[in-house]
């Protein structure tokens, strides 16, 4: 254990995220998600006793959002429902990063469920949690720490 580091971040995923560059992103993802076979070389950690919720509350408490995109955060659309309609689960997580100062409502995207797939083959990695709400599943892409430029 480190202080001032969720203990939910393992070392496989602290490496995996201290790895990821500017613009990579990295899926947070429930237990009923494909990850296995969009995972295909890529990292894929399981954090099978834990919500999608906690999960990315913890990544969260370390990953810069990509502020040179509007929306920096997207969810699985659920089928069968509206363009932006959000599930329980979905409106808790959003609620939470707004909450958390970490983004607003406007930066989160819904994406219909086989384009989700589709940019999943583009991410730097997958965690795949414990989560059983269906479509509980989130992309983050990767922003930058600034530090003020001197003088």
């Amino acid at each position: 254990m480190l202080k001032g580091i969720d203990p939910l971040l393992t070392p496989e995923l602290l490496k995996v995220l201290a790895e990821m560059g500017h613009g990579n992103e990295i899926v947070i993802a429930d237990a009923n998600f494909t990850a296995a076979s969009l995972a295909a070389g890529k990292p894929l950690i399981h954090l099978s006793g834990v919500g999608i919720a906690r999960t990315v509350k913890a990544v969260m408490s370390l990953l810069p959002l990509d502020q040179d995109v509007s929306q920096p955060i997207a969810f699985m659309q659920v089928s069968h429902q509206p363009t932006g309609w959000c599930s329980a689960l979905q409106k808790h997580v959003i609620s939470e990063l707004y909450d958390d100062g970490h983004a607003q409502e406007s930066q989160c995207e819904a994406i219909e469920r086989f384009a989700f797939y589709e940019r999943v083959k583009q991410a730097y990695a997958i965690v795949l949690t414990g989560e059983l709400q269906p479509y509980g599943n989130f992309i983050l892409k990767k922003g930058v720490i600034c530090e003020p430029l001197a003088g």
